[in-house]
């Protein structure tokens, strides 16, 4: 192990133009798969290119007035709104005035797909089926629990069956058209190539048997079909990317992204498809061709491990969300392992090594899900508003009450994000930054993350530009693979706190292999840390200590570094094993959204949540693979 802590303030004075990380930049198939007749894609005369890639930070996973259960919890932003805010500018939610601390670099909307027409004609006046009386109810709903009761009697009883249907007062595909028509235009209106991409996408929401095998679908330009696909119309996921094939056929470009998978009840990395036959080789390719991501964290909970099934991993406590378990059968116990990010992805190279493909490769994003319009409005100290309308609008019902039969309020967070290394912030740079999985994501906070693999020795670069040029070079960023060698590869890892957040702890890199009998094992390695922390007997290093009053909601950054770079060899790697690494960075602690809410209203901490949290993030994995 090599453990380096590095300053690069110096560089990234001297070479901003460079934009390596650390530095500061300007601020049922063929029938639906018509090109629209939105406008073309605006096309900026100069766009700024960095040639050693910007991390560009967005939204992947967000609800506006157009998804019935927003609308139902009080949602009124439109997806127009939802852009506006993600630029920077104030809106209303709930009757409180929110603004981002930062605008963001790109955002995607991803309403439902099942009640996309619906919506259309809730929402537009003059548009069929406006006048229905159900309608009608609807729009005259006041308080919360008159919503809920008629959200379960006429949407969740007709889909939460084996055959789902469409609310009774669907006036047909047309308005899906329509509605989606109004998603596409909100996204030409906001598109600002090199200053904010939008991207167009809608989600597809599947709930086999109460299980969240939710997808948001994304589109790399406006070639899109006439109307978005839903769960009515397709049930399963394989449908989905058969529908995404047909799509390809016609010349567009379009990806899949599942999210939280702890809540899918052991079904979003399956050993067998939809049809309960064995997973083989064309079910591993197409889902590796259409899903290259998966969302590690959002409102519900973060999915890479919980402490019930990760006793060896000392962070392993981290917004957990247990009470995801006690609603719709998703007992978490009951699934163990086999809900979580970390086990998925590491299953698969099980199937890698049996069947030539990986199922779940997948790179990491994270979204917030927020039905509230308000894209990636994931400070601990701005969730004033919370994230489901009059759901959690309020500090008394964050506290006390449950979210729409998900889980308790106290047990949200406000949600995650997505940096994707790109040249370009455009919409083809965003979404072919994704595809190649050059991702990471956050827990919140703007940390920039590196990532570099290569086989052979390796050391701590120089600076900034050493650091990217020999990574490119010499070896694989994030989302990439390294193949055959006899060498063990070595890893360079980079990592710098937002400008006004908190410090870093560490930077730990996970590895991932399977044994004889094909199970998921793992190990977590801290590589390089703040301070003069020295690893004790067991090799792990000590807490970097806390800096909180949980009595004022406030800390500093008496500890942590800024920024902390490193390299890392794997001193237990067999040439004849697949395996995968990934980054997970450390922030020292601060306060949690619990207790930014309990310090304002003067009211005493929750006994069952921490006060304090530790932001972090997660790089894409990088792969090995051995020669045949």
């Amino acid at each position: 192990m090599r453990r380096t802590v590095r300053t690069l303030v110096t560089v990234c004075a001297a070479g901003a133009a460079l934009a390596t990380a650390a530095c500061t930049r300007p601020a049922p198939e063929e029938q639906a798969a018509k090109p629209s007749p939105v406008a073309t894609q605006k096309v900026a005369p100069s766009v700024p290119t960095h040639p050693l890639k910007e991390a560009w930070f967005g939204e992947q996973h967000l609800h506006t007035a157009y998804s019935l259960d927003a609308f139902i919890g009080g949602a009124r932003l439109t997806p127009s709104d939802a852009y506006r805010f993600a630029k920077g500018e104030e809106v209303e939610v709930g009757g409180q005035k929110v603004r981002l601390h930062a605008p963001l670099d790109w955002a995607a909307v991803t309403d439902h797909a099942e009640y996309l027409g619906e919506m259309y004609s809730t929402i537009n006046a003059g548009a069929p089926g406006h006048d229905n009386e159900q309608l009608q109810q609807l729009r005259g709903l006041t308080s919360i629990e008159e919503r809920e009761k008629w959200f379960i009697e006429y949407v969740q009883k007709p889909n939460r069956g084996t055959t789902p249907q469409h609310a009774p007062f669907f006036a047909g595909d047309g308005t899906t058209a329509s509605g989606w028509q109004v998603e596409l235009a909100a996204a030409a209106e906001h598109y600002q190539p090199g200053t904010f991409t939008t991207i167009p996408a809608f989600e597809w929401s599947a709930a086999p048997q109460g299980a969240n095998l939710h997808r948001n679908v994304f589109f790399r330009d406006t070639n899109v079909p006439e109307r978005p696909m839903s769960y009515v119309d397709i049930n399963r996921e394989d449908g989905l990317w058969a529908w995404m094939a047909g799509l390809e056929k016609q010349g567009m470009h379009v990806i899949a992204i599942p999210h939280n998978s702890n809540a899918s009840k052991g079904m979003m990395f399956p050993s067998k498809n939809a049809a309960g036959d064995p997973i083989n080789l064309e079910y591993a390719e197409t889902r590796s061709r259409f899903e290259p991501l998966i969302e590690m964290m959002q409102i519900k909970g973060n999915s890479e491990v919980h402490r019930w099934f990760w006793a060896a991993d000392e962070f392993a406590g981290f917004e957990n969300a247990d009470s995801l378990g006690d609603y719709s059968g998703r007992d978490l116990k009951k699934f163990e392992k086999q809900n979580w990010v970390r086990w998925g992805v590491t299953k698969g190279l099980a199937y890698e090594q049996s069947l030539g493909v990986n199922p779940f490769h997948y790179g990491f994003v994270g979204g917030t899900d927020s039905h509230n319009g308000t894209p990636a409005n994931v400070a601990e100290d701005n969730f004033a508003t919370g994230s489901h309308g009059a759901g959690d609008g309020t500090v008394e019902r964050r506290r006390t009450s449950e979210i729409g039969g998900w889980l308790k309020g106290k047990d949200l967070n406000p949600g995650s994000l997505t940096g994707v290394w790109a040249p370009q912030n455009t919409r083809e740079a965003i979404w072919d930054g994704l595809k190649a999985r050059e991702t990471f994501a956050t827990s919140g906070p703007r940390i920039k993350v590196r990532f570099f693999g290569r086989l052979g020795p390796g050391e701590v670069p120089a600076d900034a530009r050493s650091l990217v040029e020999r990574g490119y070079a010499q070896g694989v960023p994030m989302g990439g693979t390294l193949k055959g060698g006899s060498e063990a590869p070595s890893f360079t890892v980079w990592a710098m706190k937002e400008a006004d957040g908190a410090n870093l702890d560490r930077i730990q890199i996970v590895k991932g292999w399977v044994d004889a009998k094909g199970e998921p094992q793992d190990q977590v390695f801290d590589v390089v840390w703040s301070g003069d922390r020295k690893p004790g007997k067991d090799g792990k290093v000590p807490a970097v200590g806390s800096t909180v009053d949980v009595a004022k909601a406030t800390y500093t950054n008496a500890i942590g570094s800024p920024e902390l770079l490193g390299n890392w060899t794997d001193k237990s790697f067999d040439a004849k094993q697949h395996a995968l690494y990934y980054v997970r960075v450390l922030l020292i602690p601060t306060p949690r959204w619990s207790t930014y809410d309990a310090v304002r209203a003067g009211l005493p901490l929750l006994p069952d949540v921490p006060a304090t949290v530790q932001e972090r993030a997660w790089s894409s994995p990088i792969w090995y693979t051995p020669t045949k």
